[in-house]
């Protein structure tokens, strides 16, 4: 059996309904995803905010990247965990001030335990950066995007 070739380009589709004034209801695929405010702004704390969800995308992206440039690179990864610290500098959302560049600098902590070689790492973050779309949105809008990589070997 052949392997599928997938398309180089495709178009996604979502669709959003508005709940109430900060929640929005979006369905893709056959998902559903609640984007939220808390409480405190008025919202329903049913899901993260438009903002933490750009966070949560480029967690997400980097493990989903980082993964398929292993299993390209022949390396495993286990136990590896994801953090970020995002400045947002709120003064946009405030609308007192229009912002080109409303995160000015995430810090993202990558921790995961692998026998691969040095050489490997360096080649999978190296491609990371090269091949993760929501880390190249996030560096091409201005923000400081710095990596650091915690390896434990197995």
């Amino acid at each position: 059996m052949g392997t599928i070739k997938q398309k180089p380009v495709v178009t996604m589709k979502l669709h959003g309904d508005v709940a109430h004034h900060a929640r929005t209801d979006i369905t893709v695929r056959d998902l559903a995803v609640t984007i939220d405010e808390p409480s405190e702004r008025g919202g329903t704390n049913e899901g993260a905010t438009p903002t933490e969800t750009l966070v949560c995308a480029l967690i997400g992206c980097t493990t989903v990247v980082s993964h398929r440039i292993a299993e390209r690179l022949g390396i495993e990864l286990s136990d590896m965990s994801v953090d970020v610290d995002a400045d947002f500098d709120r003064r946009g959302v405030m609308q007192e001030e229009h912002l080109t560049v409303p995160f000015p600098k995430m810090d993202l902590r990558v921790s995961v335990t692998t026998s691969a070689s040095e050489e490997d790492m360096e080649t999978l973050q190296r491609d990371l950066k090269k091949f993760c779309p929501i880390s190249n949105v996030i560096r091409q809008s201005g923000t400081e995007l710095t990596e650091t990589w915690t390896i434990t070997r197995a």
